[in-house]
């Protein structure tokens, strides 16, 4: 069977480069891969401890207070950006495919690669993958009735497709820029330019300042619906970085910036990052230098313009902008390899992503007679989700016509 190439998935489109006769960029497949990886545990964290906020299935009692905080900031670290760096990815591939398949090419390869995943997710995995909340005890959940298919409109949803239709929103807001534009393909520029250092700190001060005003409104961990409850955004207190990143891509794809950026640079956001991790987001969440004691302080550091929300700010604007930074010369210059292994990986990583949800829901139910302390049964509950999230999107995938879509 014919598969799709891989390194676009995520993307919706083909994963090629950003332009016709570009060597394929290896690296990205393989920090995509990765990608995908850290969202299958950002989840089973939420599984086992993590969760401030309703999740599909998770695992009471928590009774380790140090547990509960690392799962936390584990959580709160990926969310500051890892959706970013996707978006930033599929920004990347974007001018290029809309120069290859024109508008009406690419819309429809975007209602392909995006709308059936979100449809399929909403309608189908979305509420298989509830059947865990009725699973938990009813003290916890407050559920007395049994599964009905009465409860069905209730449980369907977005999850987290809700990046897929982000991104479909923005791919249709870049046709819409090129269709006003009206010329013809912008030729490629100076490829051996890059944003200098002040220019970075621009973007980062500008983000921060950006992300702290939507927070006022629309703070960390609240959802936002569209129209329909079932259109649930549970993310966009980070809309500006996801904008922007994407936005971002774009322009590095003319300016061919993954393949220009130097490792030196990369280290640089690396230290920045650390540092940022070091002494901002402490101070953020619990209102203190280098205190990680958990206080009123980090409701206050989720948004309503308090100045722990504007420090979060600043933090997760640093430490997003450090790590892509920091990733891309990175495995440009260590994971720029073709191994068989990272090419099925690869070719499985959307799948993975539209559909790890239910195997992270029914293999943590599973197991979950088993006792272990919680950080231990986070890491054995891992190690058997990760790779039967691959095998399943393997599988799913050998279904004639699948690779077609993811």
């Amino acid at each position: 069977m014919a598969t799709a190439p891989s390194s676009a998935n995520l993307a919706g489109a083909p994963l090629k480069t950003a332009s016709e006769g570009r060597s394929r960029l290896v690296f990205v497949d393989h920090l995509r891969t990765a990608l995908i990886v850290l969202v299958v545990l950002h989840h089973v964290s939420l599984v086992y401890g993590a969760s401030v906020t309703p999740f599909y299935y998770f695992e009471p009692p928590f009774t380790d207070p140090l547990a509960f905080l690392i799962l936390l900031v584990f959580a709160l670290f990926n969310q500051a950006w890892f959706m970013g760096a996707f978006f930033l990815l599929a920004g990347y591939f974007t001018p290029g495919s809309f120069d290859r398949k024109g508008p009406g090419g690419f819309i429809k390869d975007r209602l392909v690669r995006l709308g059936i995943p979100i449809l399929l997710f909403t309608f189908v995995l979305s509420p298989i993958s509830w059947i865990g909340l009725f699973e938990m005890p009813v003290e916890i959940t407050g559920i007395t009735t049994p599964l009905i298919w009465q409860a069905y409109p209730a449980l369907i949803g977005l999850g987290p497709l809700w990046f897929v239709a982000l991104l479909l929103i923005f791919s249709f807001g870049y046709v819409g820029w090129r269709l006003l534009r009206k010329t013809a393909p912008p030729a490629p520029r100076d490829e051996t330019s890059r944003p200098g250092y002040m220019s970075i700190l621009v973007f980062v001060l500008a983000l921060a300042a950006g992300s702290y005003l939507i927070r006022i409104v629309i703070p960390l961990g609240k959802s936002v619906s569209l129209g329909f409850y079932f259109l649930s955004f549970p993310t966009l207190a980070y809309l500006p970085q996801y904008l922007s990143f994407f936005v971002l891509g774009a322009i590095a794809a003319r300016h061919d910036w993954l393949k220009q950026i130097p490792l030196s640079m990369g280290i640089v956001g690396f230290v920045v990052a650390l540092a940022a991790a070091i002494l901002l987001f402490p101070l953020a969440i619990s209102g203190h230098w280098f205190s990680l004691q958990l206080s009123d302080a980090i409701g206050k550091a989720f948004g309503y313009g308090q100045w722990q929300s504007a420090v979060y700010a600043l933090w997760d604007s640093v430490f997003a902008v450090g790590m892509c930074l920091g990733l891309i010369p990175f495995f440009r210059r260590y994971f720029n390899g073709g191994g068989r292994l990272g090419k099925i990986l690869s070719q499985q990583s959307y799948a993975v992503y539209v559909f790890h949800i239910p195997v992270v829901v029914f293999l943590a139910l599973v197991i979950r007679g088993i006792q272990l302390p919680t950080l231990a049964k986070a890491g054995v509950a891992s190690l058997i989700i990760v790779p039967s999230s691959f095998l399943v999107a393997y599988v799913i995938r050998k279904i004639p016509g699948a690779s077609r879509v993811f």
